[in-house]
């Protein structure tokens, strides 16, 4: 009798060990389409960039969080809100234009968030200023930037951004 106990533990143990598959539990935990994830933080990004293009600032507003925070070249800029009123805008104000070029991004979708890697070139064509006796000069420089993303109510918003440049 005390055999077939022995054999029924054993049984009983195998089963519940073969009965834990650590590949059942990760296919439940990835999103049904990563794709399509993927290919909706690539449009936040897209937005933004487009808009940084356009000189419109305005219209990158709602595509960050209300606690955002924002890195640029070593500086703590605070939120997005407080970055676009004491830099971002008034900058843009000094172009003529904004191009972005040889752009690649990478995106890793953990729900419910996102991590990106942008590279790319841009160029600023800037404003010639009188008072402060400058030309107008073309600035070209290799950038990369890391941003986390955060999905709420359904929608893709930028929590955290940093952004580096160097000479090209």
């Amino acid at each position: 009798m005390n055999i077939l106990k022995s054999i029924s533990t054993i049984f009983i143990f195998t089963l519940v060990l073969t009965s834990c598959n650590p590949a059942a539990k990760t296919e439940t935990t990835i999103p049904s389409n990563v794709a399509a994830e993927k290919e909706a933080v690539k449009t936040v990004l897209k937005s933004y960039k487009d808009a940084i293009q356009s000189l419109n600032a305005e219209a990158t507003l709602n595509l960050f969080t209300q606690d955002s925070q924002v890195f640029e070249s070593g500086g703590s800029e605070g939120t997005y809100t407080n970055y676009l009123a004491h830099h971002l805008g008034p900058e843009l104000d000094h172009f003529n234009s904004f191009i972005f070029s040889d752009y690649n991004v990478s995106v890793l979708v953990d729900l419910p968030y996102a991590f990106t890697t942008e590279t790319y070139i841009y160029t600023i064509d800037l404003k010639a200023n009188e008072e402060k006796g400058r030309a107008a000069q073309l600035i070209t420089k290799k950038g990369v930037a890391t941003s986390v993303l955060r999905k709420t109510d359904g929608a893709w918003k930028i929590m955290k951004t940093h952004s580096s440049s160097r000479n090209k």
